[in-house]
């Protein structure tokens, strides 16, 4: 059953030429074996969900008929038997470029200070021994950041670079960091990393990039923890103006956390996912 939304148009110039997105929850099912679910990719015609179970983890799925079908294979994001990417945050993945995930690490009981971090990753090492163990490249602070790291792939002047985004309510920024320079750095405010940055609304939990219409998803909560909202971007006016240029804002009225949203290769469907225990992945429609 096709879940209300509400939705809003904001800031859309009457000669603009990008068509109006539509998302429809086309059905809700509950996968298991992830923890609080953190997010979701498709990369490879495969689908990639990952979660913070009783270690940081992320497992491989197909897409047929309609429906996941778990592959069998999973990785722990785990060195020496630690739980490393305790939390993960985003797959930054380009076949040709360095692969990174994202980590908020929790410093105090309450949730109230948290330590951003990136780390680069061998990822095709990752899914053949099952952990971080020889495939952890390099371990980077996100200290550039205002509030948490997620880290993803967009095209910016012709060049690959890993976009991420704040979690907070106020001062957000979505960033562009050079990849090359990012892989061998120990922080992300060390000169060269940060090209560019533009502001945008609060509460981002995950990025998604649509090359062929050059927007980019922010994937959010309407309020802190609670409540779904994609918010799509003009990319380049946002990154020329620096602040987001708004195409469409969908607010859906589940209450829950949104935590992830991909396309998939069908490019009309795609999956959303959210931290909930059950009923936390939605198949949706696009138009």
């Amino acid at each position: 059953m096709s879940i209300t939304l509400r939705i809003v148009f904001l800031g859309l110039l009457a000669h603009t030429s990008y068509s109006q997105p539509s998302v429809t929850v086309t059905r809700s099912f509950t996968t298991d074996s992830l923890g609080a679910c953190q997010g979701v990719s498709c990369l490879n015609e495969k689908v990639y969900l990952y979660g913070d179970r009783e270690v940081g983890m992320i497992r491989e799925y197909d897409w047929i008929d309609g429906s996941l079908r778990y592959t069998n294979r999973e990785v722990r994001l785990t060195q020496d038997g630690k739980d490393v990417i305790n939390h993960p945050t985003g797959i930054a993945y380009r076949p040709d470029l360095p692969v990174f995930v994202g980590n908020s690490i929790r410093l105090n009981h309450e949730g109230t200070l948290w330590k951003a971090v990136i780390y680069a990753i061998d990822w095709e090492g990752l899914w053949k021994t099952g952990t971080l163990d020889g495939n952890l490249i390099q371990t980077i602070e996100d200290d550039a950041c205002i509030q948490g790291t997620r880290p993803q792939y967009v095209e910016y002047q012709g060049k690959w670079v890993v976009a991420t985004a704040d979690y907070g309510s106020k001062n957000n920024e979505v960033r562009l960091y050079d990849p090359e320079r990012l892989k061998n750095a120990s922080k992300t405010s060390e000169p060269g990393i940060v090209l560019k940055k533009f502001k945008c609304s609060p509460w981002v939990q995950n990025l998604h990039w649509i090359p062929e219409k050059r927007q980019l998803v922010l994937i959010q909560n309407q309020m802190e923890g609670r409540k779904w909202r994609l918010t799509f971007l003009d990319f380049d006016r946002s990154v020329e103006q620096g602040s987001e240029v708004v195409l469409k804002v969908i607010d859906f009225n589940n209450a829950d956390e949104l935590e992830g949203f991909s396309i998939l290769p069908q490019k009309n469907k795609g999956l959303i996912v959210t931290s909930s225990k059950a009923l936390n992945t939605h198949m949706v429609a696009l138009e």
